[in-house]
């Protein structure tokens, strides 16, 4: 990890200081159990350039090399599931494209070192689109993207779910960041309250019914079909 300060003008503009290795650490090993779970999601909202997704992958990557180093291709289905399961947003650009690089140069390493000849130039790109998809640039606060200046926008910030549903199969689904962090409307008195002010979560736009548990789940923006992993930029930005 480098120095926790770029400069003085970052500080006074954006109070941007990077946590140190120790309290990065230290923090994460209060939810050890949780970073060493392959598909346990992490989202950080102030991400910078990767101080704590970095060590969480790195800590996900070691249980995947544990338990899957002598079979290449379950290696490498497992490290892209650790990759889809790590979400960051920041609000300034230099720092998302930092932090998604070297998140890509850990996660290359290890699986170039695990799986040697067998690895795949096209489960590479994989992992760069993913990273994409999963940190973004924008104002945590807000839950809207930024512009070059840094300013908010008027669009939501919008994150992709990465499922394994079938063998190698991984489904992409769209979820807005506000919707997903709004209290979940459970009741109707909750309905009435937001209907005096025109709010969507009333008229249902945001979400869905649980067939199983019958209570209302955020609704994805977009659903693409399941398609191999290693093919999954082909669905475009």
């Amino acid at each position: 990890m480098g120095r926790q300060v770029k400069s003085k003008q970052r500080v006074a503009d954006h109070g941007e200081v990077f946590t140190a290795e120790r309290e990065v650490n230290a923090m994460l090993d209060l939810v050890k159990q949780e970073t060493e779970r392959i598909d346990s999601r992490f989202l950080e909202p102030a991400c910078g350039d990767g101080n704590f997704l970095v060590e969480i992958l790195r800590r996900k990557l070691a249980v995947v090399k544990s338990k899957y180093r002598k079979s290449p291709a379950d290696y490498e289905q497992n490290a892209v599931l650790a990759v889809t399961s790590i979400y960051g947003v920041d609000i300034l650009q230099d720092n998302v494209e930092a932090c998604r690089e070297r998140l890509f140069q850990m996660w290359g390493k290890e699986y170039t070192a695990n799986c040697k000849k067998e690895t795949s130039d096209a489960c590479r790109e994989a992992v760069r689109y993913i990273l994409r998809r999963n940190i973004l640039c924008g104002n945590a606060l807000t839950m809207v993207k930024v512009d070059e200046a840094g300013q908010d926008t008027e669009e939501p910030i919008v994150f992709s779910e990465w499922s394994f549903v079938t063998g190698a199969l991984l489904k992409r689904s769209d979820y807005r960041l506000d919707v997903l962090l709004s209290e979940n409307p459970q009741d109707e008195m909750y309905d009435m309250q937001f209907s005096l002010f025109g709010d969507d979560v009333a008229n249902n736009q945001n979400w869905v019914i649980d067939p199983v548990t019958h209570q209302r789940m955020p609704k994805p923006i977009r659903e693409y079909p399941a398609i191999h992993y290693r093919r999954v930029q082909e669905y475009g930005e």
